[in-house]
């Protein structure tokens, strides 16, 4: 039990930091630092921190800097890990009518996707059994929204996005836009379950904690419209098991459960695609934008 004379002497600190602040010419960073002060402080005294878990938190946070680089960010894996991703997400996008649910953004999107125009094909190459993915862009009201810039990428097969390999391949990714009746398609794989990146101090931490790294299969979405708040989200397949077990990065929300209904060889296709004796599945995800 920490006696009064501690407790005044912790507390005294805690006013010293955050008085050290008062200045700060940026209302909105002062705040921002006063509040982080005060809770890092509550935390550090609420569990009584020892000072050797103060080392290896510092070498834990230096591990994951080590780590990271242009093709992977292990700091938005810590984040997606604790929730903190999603509750972000849940702070900056307030619920507005039937908009589209949004989820965390990942650590693998990556600028300038090539453009794959409606009923083209972003897998380019990736493993995996074809999916057709269409729906429409819709405003609140229900009305079509054309030229809204649909953004797509996810993984193989096997797990990996294009960044992962070294080979400097470019798959599972692409962008197009929204046709004048807010319709849109495209070719991709259909998703499948796998690990987040587990090789580094977060993968670490989750065993230590005795935590699964995996996610639930899904295809990931960013869409952008003028006027409209932009949309980073996913769906994912219904009847996957993960969905049962639980998904690493909190990012499953029922609204954003697609069915991706399999198609047996032979099946004619949307686009008159030619792809012999392979099966291919179809989802539909309909998406909907919520005023900026």
């Amino acid at each position: 039990m920490t006696s009064e004379a501690q407790r005044r002497i912790e507390e005294q600190l805690t006013a010293e930091v955050v008085a050290s602040f008062a200045r700060t010419p940026d209302p909105r960073l002062k705040e921002l630092m006063e509040s982080l002060v005060r809770h890092l402080h509550s935390f550090i005294r609420e569990v009584r921190l020892t000072e050797a878990e103060w080392t290896r938190a510092i070498e834990f946070l230096t591990a994951a800097g080590n780590i990271t680089d242009d093709k992977r960010q292990e700091f938005i894996l810590l984040s997606d890990v604790l929730g903190a991703s999603m509750q972000t997400i849940a702070v900056n996008n307030e619920a507005y009518r039937d908009a589209t649910e949004a989820t965390v953004f990942g650590p693998f999107f990556v600028e300038d996707s090539p453009m794959v125009g409606n009923g083209g094909d972003i897998a380019a190459g990736a493993a995996g059994t074809p999916c057709w993915v269409s729906g429409t862009v819709r405003d609140t009201d229900g009305n079509p929204i054309a030229g809204a810039r649909i953004e797509a990428w996810e993984a193989d097969e096997d797990g990996f996005y294009d960044v992962q390999y070294t080979d400097g391949r470019v798959s599972g990714r692409g962008h197009l836009f929204s046709e004048d009746d807010g319709s849109y398609a495209f070719w991709g794989v259909t998703p499948t379950p796998y690990p987040i990146p587990h090789d580094g101090p977060v993968g670490a931490m989750l065993d230590a904690a005795d935590r699964s790294p995996m996610r639930a299969a899904h295809l990931h979405f960013m869409v952008t419209a003028p006027g409209f708040r932009t949309l980073v989200t996913h769906i994912f397949v219904d009847g996957d098991p993960q969905l049962e077990i639980g998904d690493s990065v909190f990012g499953v929300k029922s609204s954003l459960v697609k069915q991706f209904v399999s198609q047996p060889p032979g099946t004619p296709t949307p686009n008159d695609r030619a792809l012999g004796d392979k099966p291919w599945t179809s989802a539909r995800f309909d998406i909907v934008l919520a005023p900026s």
